[in-house]
């Protein structure tokens, strides 16, 4: 089975399947999302979106309402399509520890989501994942999914890997390859057994090949669609790979495991 380890809720729903067949992709790990840059148009219309992105990833998360119309967001497109669609559900992370897991508790959960994400604490502050890994550990192999690329900075996947070694029983997946870290980003995935790295929006080819070559058990191929394209995605993983267990993992194998599938 193909799995796209990392995308966003699109709008049309249809349009996301779509991509997903042109690509030869079975299922898509999805996030809640409340910047939609499919929806623009023109240049005018995608600065609005990319503002709310410039939001969303500086750790400003906007209003509950917002976070709650991006959740029903999900919920449509999981109902939509149960067949294709594996549901991740974000947190807010300026709540307190006990209403965090409250919210794993009732939202992830009570509602049978597959794992936490995709989060992004403010740069310089990623400790403020650390509730939401204690309350994933109490449900067991809950994976949480953390927004690796900028603004993230080379500290907060240092602190990433310290919380993560607390945590031994949570997979926690570094997004988007941690942008122009990635180097660092792959020694300290590698020198941390319960940490992944998914592979979209890789600043350079080479970085895909090295990092499934340190990582062959712990890389996701992953797109960020919209942001990133799965058939590209794909075909990426597949030139810096040789048909074998290797890509099969890369491909789909071990998001299937993270996510309780197999």
């Amino acid at each position: 089975m193909i799995i796209d380890a990392h995308s966003h809720v699109h709008d049309p729903v249809g349009a996301h399947v779509g991509l997903l067949d042109e690509a030869g992709v079975d299922r898509t790990v999805l996030f809640a999302t409340r910047p939609h840059p499919e929806r623009a148009r023109d240049l005018a219309s995608l600065r609005r979106e990319m503002a709310v992105l410039d939001e969303a990833i500086g750790g400003r998360a906007g209003t509950v309402e917002g976070y709650r119309r991006a959740w029903a967001e999900l919920d449509a497109a999981l109902a939509a399509r149960p067949d294709r669609f594996i549901g991740f559900l974000s947190v807010p992370l300026d709540l307190e520890p006990e209403r965090i897991a409250e919210t794993v508790e009732r939202e992830v959960v009570g509602r049978g989501m597959h794992g936490i994400g995709e989060l992004t604490p403010p740069p310089g502050r990623a400790g403020l994942v650390e509730p939401v890994l204690r309350a994933a550990a109490d449900h067991g192999r809950l994976p949480v999914v953390v927004h690796g690329s900028a603004p993230a900075t080379a500290d907060d996947l240092r602190t990433l890997s310290v919380l993560a070694r607390r945590y031994p029983s949570v997979p926690l997946v570094v997004g988007q390859l941690g942008g122009l870290h990635w180097m660092q980003a792959v020694e300290l995935v590698r020198d941390t057994p319960n940490m992944y790295l998914e592979l979209s929006t890789a600043p350079v080819v080479f970085a895909v090949r090295l990092a499934v070559e340190e990582l062959p058990d712990r890389t996701l191929f992953g797109s960020d669609a919209p942001y990133g394209d799965p058939v590209l995605a794909r075909a990426l993983v597949e030139r810096v790979t040789v048909p074998g267990e290797v890509r099969d993992r890369v491909l789909g194998g071990t998001v299937a495991e993270l996510a309780g599938l197999v």
